[in-house]
């Protein structure tokens, strides 16, 4: 098997991120459910937009962020994922070309729907609440995974959400399937506990076959995976059926798990929240750029939980911070 071409391939939905401060009193006027994240439409991420703050336009995107992560870090890192021709797909393109991803997904026809973009509110406690237009996104389709590109990456990360369009969601698998027969890792990120139980089954068919080698989720998605409140049967579940879980507990760090051992990282030390959107996905970032430069998983967290610290400390999901260099400056040796 030939050295990778890119550490980790991202495949995703490409979406604008459009952040705005709100406080809870707003999220139970609109009737959202603080933390989480719904799909809308259209006419709604309008009507959403015209009672919201004034906001910021930043690229965005589970894996897209993941992608932009592993690329700070001084990874060789790649994106898949849908835009349209229009003002926002041609921001999102520059915005992750411009930090070294390789992205050329062709975009879509102009007048079959707009980009997709995220309207995020966020309280004052630093808590993220997403409200989802799909848009393009939704016309990803297995034609769109160059399989070249799935060949030459040494994990393909797939984030969750992908499951919501039937399209996309062959995608996964097809991406997958070229992933193993080349003797590549597959990642995925379960996304949101929202997610998780729309495709509870589904999502432990891929952990339980071995369609996905690495598991990313946080406390509550994992609670809901497997339908109880208590941390450690989840947690014990979660061991016997995934073959390398990392598991994300915010303050408290994470933990790696594996069959034969669950080990405990703690978290990189924190000043101050302002904004945890793209939390997990900088963990993400971080995790897997360490596994693929060959170091050991508990160590690979540390680099997750340095980025994660990063991306809490301003607003938007993308890095502000060279990745590598705070590493070093933390004192690990990349």
């Amino acid at each position: 098997m030939t050295d990778p071409r890119f550490d980790v391939l991202g495949i995703g939905n490409a979406i604008v991120d459009v952040i705005a401060q709100a406080d809870d009193d707003f999220l139970v006027r609109e009737g959202l459910a603080k933390g989480s994240m719904r799909l809308i439409d259209a006419a709604e991420a309008v009507r959403l937009y015209d009672h919201m703050g004034p906001a910021r336009v930043i690229s965005g995107g589970c894996a897209g962020n993941t992608a932009t992560g592993v690329a700070s870090f001084g990874g060789r890192a790649a994106f898949i994922g849908k835009v349209a021709e229009d003002e926002l797909g041609g921001l999102f393109r520059h915005d992750i070309r411009a930090v070294g991803v390789h992205f050329d997904t062709p975009a879509l026809s102009t007048g079959a729907a707009p980009t997709a973009r995220s309207m995020i509110l966020v309280t004052p406690d630093g808590e993220r609440t997403m409200n989802t237009y799909l848009g393009a996104c939704s016309h990803l389709t297995p034609d769109d995974i160059d399989p070249e590109i799935v060949r030459a990456a040494g994990i393909t990360y797939l984030e969750g959400y992908l499951w919501d369009p039937p399209a996309a969601k062959e995608a996964f698998r097809v991406a997958a399937r070229i992933a193993h027969e080349a003797g590549r890792q597959v990642a995925l990120t379960l996304s949101d506990s929202f997610c998780v139980d729309r495709f509870r089954a589904e999502f432990l068919e891929l952990i339980r076959s071995g369609t996905v080698d690495l598991v990313f989720a946080n406390a509550a998605e994992v609670h809901a995976l497997y339908q109880t409140a208590d941390f450690d049967t989840a947690l014990a579940a979660l061991r016997q059926d995934a073959r390398m879980a990392a598991v994300t507990l915010s303050e408290a760090g994470s933990l790696v798990v594996t069959a034969a051992a669950t080990v405990a990282v703690p978290a990189h030390p924190v000043e101050t929240v302002f904004d945890t959107t793209g939390a997990g996905d900088l963990y993400a970032a971080g995790f897997m750029f360490g596994l693929a430069r060959g170091y050991e998983p508990a160590m690979c967290a540390e680099f997750g939980g340095l980025a994660a610290a990063e991306i809490i400390g301003h607003l938007g999901a993308r890095p502000e911070t060279n990745l590598a260099d705070l590493a070093r400056q933390n004192g690990f040796s990349i």
